[in-house]
């Protein structure tokens, strides 16, 4: 890792999807680049893990959809196919009062017809609320102070008052944010949505909770990783890992980049990581005191993943597609069949959210293991006790994560420092999904945020277009 006169035109802090998407663009305009990863690998919250019978279980990032286009097209770059997620058959309603298989594709959720008439008024007016916002700069709208004044909980306690469809939107907005709808703002939810797009096309709530048509639609072959792996192996020796920065100090225009046992210079910085993770670096000077506002006002997500290896997808025998909804009484909520596409194995995944999450954060994985399986009897019978292997991950407690899958906000931060999450200081660019316009909290806003900041550097122009000194 070397760089002429020893000083880097850019340090990339970071080499998940945003600090490799960025450093990519940057070396082809023709800039010597550094990456640094505090883990001992790359990929960030995108974590494959190879077991032992050859089965590929996604810990991290799985999904991807329509118009997820920047990770889409970086896939097929580097020749990373995708394939379908199952979702054939029938899917599990379960709560306290009743279990049922339904079809998804039929009358709908097995509710009350008060309860289907909530949800689909309460979707279409968030989308209709989201739809009005500049995905660019949302907190200028004239009701942006009002819808950041609140709670998503408090929105939903005047617009859903029916108990079972109230459950239903709870559990909808923990598995999208890993948060409870008490902890962030109406506005942060309307934002999510309407970023759920690309340039010509706004986002909806179908579109990010929905398998077919949405979010979950497509897995790639092998796992997401991959992308990861094989950008960084493009990127050759630039990219420095194990290296956690403990600080940057700026002087004489030069930045020095330093951590335990190295030490080097850049003329420019991107900060590929959540804010909650960069405000954990000493910067001198000191960040202004919007930027480190923002930071200490924004949380990581909680969020696990419990995942049962099976001999086969035994649930798809019995003509169901290994997608649950658990409204109370289960600590899984949500389920998928995560198994490669040849089936070759079964892999059961359950997502573990928010109070779900933090309530698993000091237990031991056998303790976690024995409330999941009791679920998945629940949801797919006796056969579900037939786990070969377990793989448990908690993001709360990685060390360079905290949580997952991005860091949210509580009311009054989106339009109090919501401009800080993208605005340089000084040469010190901002990426990681937080800061993309559209994807925000997906792979694909994690690619496009860091090709954003990577352009900036590039053009010499800034967020606003004005020419930065260089």
């Amino acid at each position: 890792m070397s760089a002429p006169s020893d000083i880097f035109d850019v340090v990339v802090i970071g080499a998940g999807f945003s600090g490799l998407a960025a450093a990519d663009k940057l070396v082809k305009a023709g800039m010597s680049v550094a990456v640094i990863e505090a883990s001992d690998r790359v990929g960030g919250k995108v974590y494959d893990r190879k077991l032992p019978n050859g089965c590929i279980v996604e810990t991290g990032a799985e999904f991807v959809g329509p118009y997820q286009d920047r990770v889409l097209e970086l896939a097929k770059d580097l020749g990373v196919e995708t394939f379908k997620t199952y979702c054939k058959g029938k899917s599990i309603f379960h709560s306290k009062s009743k279990t049922i298989a339904y079809d998804p594709a039929g009358a709908g959720l097995p509710v009350d017809d008060e309860a289907l008439m909530q949800l689909g008024t309460a979707g279409q007016t968030l989308d209709q609320m989201a739809q009005e916002l500049d995905a660019h700069v949302p907190w200028e709208h004239s009701n942006a102070p009002i819808w950041d004044m609140g709670t998503m909980a408090s929105w939903l306690d005047i617009n859903v008052p029916h108990q079972e469809a109230r459950e239903i939107m709870n559990l909808s907005l923990k598995s999208l944010l890993s948060s409870e709808p008490a902890d962030v703002s109406l506005l942060q939810v309307l934002v999510y949505i309407r970023r759920a797009g690309n340039e010509t096309t706004v986002g909806t709530f179908r579109r990010i909770s929905g398998v077919a048509g949405g979010a979950q639609e497509l897995r790639f072959v092998g796992g997401p990783q991959q992308i990861a792996v094989r950008l960084a192996t493009r990127l050759g020796d630039r990219v420095k890992l194990s290296s956690p920065v403990r600080s940057i100090k700026r002087q004489d225009g030069i930045y020095q980049v330093s951590g335990d046992q190295f030490s080097i210079q850049g003329r420019h910085v991107i900060l590929a990581l959540s804010p909650p993770l960069a405000a954990r670096i000493n910067i001198q000077p000191p960040l202004p005191s919007r930027r480190d506002q923002l930071c200490q006002h924004m949380p990581m997500g909680s969020l696990g993943k419990a995942v049962a290896v099976y001999k086969t997808p035994f649930w798809r025998d019995h003509g169901l597609s290994g997608m649950a909804l658990g409204l109370n009484g289960t600590e899984v909520q949500v389920t998928f069949d995560s198994s490669p596409e040849d089936g070759s194995c079964g892999i059961l995944l359950g997502f573990l959210e928010a109070n779900e999450m933090r309530h698993f954060d000091s237990k031991t994985e056998e303790e976690i293991q024995a409330a999941v399986v009791e679920d998945f009897v629940k949801f797919f019978g006796p056969k579900a006790r037939e786990v070969e292997s377990w793989v448990i991950q908690r993001w709360d407690n990685e060390e360079f994560a905290r949580g997952g899958h991005f860091a949210v906000c509580p009311p009054n931060v989106m339009t109090q420092y919501g401009v800080a999450i993208t605005e340089p200081v000084g040469q010190i660019y901002f990426a990681g999904t937080e800061a993309s316009p559209y994807w925000t909290g997906y792979m694909d806003g994690a690619i496009r945020a860091g090709e954003i900041a990577a352009e900036r550097i590039s053009s010499g122009v800034d967020a606003i277009g004005i020419r930065a000194q260089l």
